[in-house]
């Protein structure tokens, strides 16, 4: 059974630093354990202050980057490079300045690439790549307002796919078509870390933690551990949890 954790930082630039060192220990664990690690990433302001801030660690020298497979939770299909795209800001933030194996690097396809603007087809892609790799280390997820977590949203239809991953359309949030991973394959992960900082996330992470399962992020756990990574605004409601 799935151990739940929460850990609260006062500020979000101390979060951020605090899931920087947190990852960084588990790359390198996984590596000493079996020779390579695979990390799933999220996107959003407080992710990218996390992999600035991986990159000025020193114990991050001690990964070994070209044996990381590098994922993605879910992302806006737009073209390659658009500033909006998870994985352009992932690039920017660390991963244009690591030695990455580029083979290990699995972007989600862009609007502009080799299924055009057929978001259902680019979705069965990369559930085909996902096929072929072991199981995630770490899947890091944003929760949203809402207690949205990835591409999945309350009550919208996304939430009873059950392959690996899936194409969403008329999402809540522009823009509105997105692929994500689905909940099964984010349940897959040995550890699942939600990340939330600021007062907007008050309401959504204490009903989650109060086990409000009508929120995506109440039912987004790991196979071993779930950690809920939080600021002190964002962990507000969770004493009454």
């Amino acid at each position: 059974m799935s151990k739940t954790l929460v850990v609260v930082s006062p500020d979000a630039d101390t979060l951020a630093a605090t899931v920087a060192a947190r990852l960084t220990i588990k790359i390198i664990d996984a590596q000493a354990e079996r020779g390579s690690a695979s990390i799933v990433l999220t996107g959003g302001r407080i992710a990218a202050k996390v992999l600035a801030g991986l990159k000025d660690l020193p114990a991050a020298k001690a990964i070994d980057w070209a044996h990381v497979d590098l994922w993605w939770g879910d992302e806006r299909f737009l073209p390659t490079g658009d500033p909006d795209r998870n994985d352009t800001q992932a690039r920017a933030a660390l991963l244009d300045a690591l030695p990455l194996d580029p083979a290990r690097v699995h972007a989600m396809p862009a609007s502009d690439g080799p299924d055009g603007d057929d978001a259902s087809v680019a979705a069965e892609r990369y559930a085909r790549e996902l096929g072929d790799h072991p199981a995630f280390d770490v899947l890091m997820l944003g929760v949203g307002e809402d207690g949205h977590v990835a591409s999945l949203f309350p009550g919208h239809p996304v939430l009873n796919e059950t392959g690996a991953t899936a194409a969403t359309f008329n999402s809540p949030k522009p823009p509105p078509t997105r692929i994500t991973l689905t909940m099964p394959t984010i349940q897959s992960a040995d550890e699942v870390w939600l990340v939330a900082a600021g007062p907007d996330k008050t309401k959504s992470v204490g009903a989650a933690l109060n086990g409000d399962k009508s929120l995506p992020a109440a039912h987004a756990t790991g196979t071993s551990r779930t950690l809920w990574l939080l600021d002190g605004a964002a962990a507000a409601d969770v004493a009454a949890s």
